[in-house]
């Protein structure tokens, strides 16, 4: 029985490539209580493999997250296998706004202890005891009301390139870090004022209104479908878009464009920019905004030390990695001493 991956990214792309074929990029979630995360993870991969299924999904006793690709003829099979599963029938799917048949190039289903990291151990807290759902339309009158405070539940580096006006976008690397610095910052408020996220797709939202409701917050509202179905909402029903630049997604894509306006801007020149990159440096890989003036100029590398590295030698390249351990120190998401424009 198959349970892992038998192609290599390389020769996922190159088989899509030469297949031509449309495929959709997919987001869900869904909170519910799993018995058994490692048979539901195995289950998935068994039925998802067959149809074709790419991308990166976390499934956990507190329910699932999955960001995929599917080939568009395979979608409503998928559909079918969804509905199947008790608590994920009809579950709303978010659908990208810009494809790219390359978002995701394995198929990975991992069992996790949570299917969002909150740094939470408190055995009274209930994630299913949620906020109020609003769609594009009310969440467009709730923001503009004065007794609303408006927080992006986002990390540092997605609200930098794409925010709603007049949000609080705390400055934190982890979803786990805002959750008491938004608590501290509005405690005066748990009454008096309405307290309204969102976040990409609605699944932090969903986790940090549940807490913020068992903190004593009495008004929480969250963003359905997160920005990713805000955008939708709003082309489809012609609606005022408040949202500024772009959504940071996490596929190969890094972001989809909601509105013209770019505000952020290159790390390495100060333009304006927000296109997301990796440092091409294999040892450093660190993600951060990049123009393309700056990228010709740095071989697509964030400093002129990791450029030199990255122009050595394949073989020599591996020869300095290795013995050296690879970790979230490594693989720091936009913050360096290297950048001199990181806001």
């Amino acid at each position: 029985m198959q349970l892992y991956n038998t192609l290599s990214a390389k020769e996922r792309a190159a088989l899509i490539k030469e297949a031509g074929q449309e495929r959709l990029t997919i987001s869900f979630y869904k909170y519910a209580h799993i018995g058994n995360p490692s048979i539901f993870r195995n289950h998935l991969f068994i039925h998802w493999n067959e149809l074709e299924v790419l991308g990166r999904i976390y499934v956990a006793h507190e329910g699932i997250n999955a960001q995929l690709s599917v080939p568009a003829e395979n979608f409503e099979a998928f559909k079918k296998h969804l509905d199947s599963i008790s608590f994920l029938e009809h579950v709303r799917l978010n659908i990208a706004i810009e494809q790219d048949n390359l978002s995701f190039l394995k198929l990975k289903v991992k069992v996790r202890t949570k299917i969002v990291a909150d740094g939470l151990n408190d055995t009274t807290f209930d994630v299913t005891d949620k906020g109020i759902h609003v769609d594009a339309e009310t969440f467009n009158e709730l923001i503009e009301d004065p007794e609303t405070i408006l927080v992006d539940m986002r990390n540092h580096y997605e609200s930098e390139i794409g925010h709603f006006k007049n949000a609080v976008t705390p400055d934190v690397d982890t979803f786990r870090d805002s959750l008491d610095i938004i608590e501290q910052d509005l405690k005066d408020h748990k009454e008096d004022k309405k307290l309204v996220m969102y976040c990409t797709g609605g699944i932090r939202c969903e986790k940090a209104s549940a807490y913020y409701k068992h903190k004593g917050f009495k008004q929480v509202y969250q963003l359905e479908g997160g920005i990713i179905e805000y955008a939708r909402q709003v082309e489809q029903k012609k609606l005022e878009n408040k949202f500024r630049g772009k959504n940071f997604v996490f596929d190969h894509r890094r972001g989809e464009r909601i509105s013209e306006d770019i505000i952020a801007q290159c790390h390495q020149c100060g333009k304006p920019c927000d296109t997301h990159e990796n440092c091409a440096n294999e040892a450093c890989h660190l993600l951060f905004i990049q123009c393309e003036d700056c990228a010709k100029k740095m071989d697509n590398c964030c400093s002129t030390e990791c450029q030199e590295v990255h122009n050595l030698p394949w073989e020599e390249q591996k020869r300095l990695r290795k013995g050296k351990v690879v970790s979230n120190k490594i693989f720091k998401k936009g913050r360096s001493v290297v950048l001199k424009y990181k806001k």
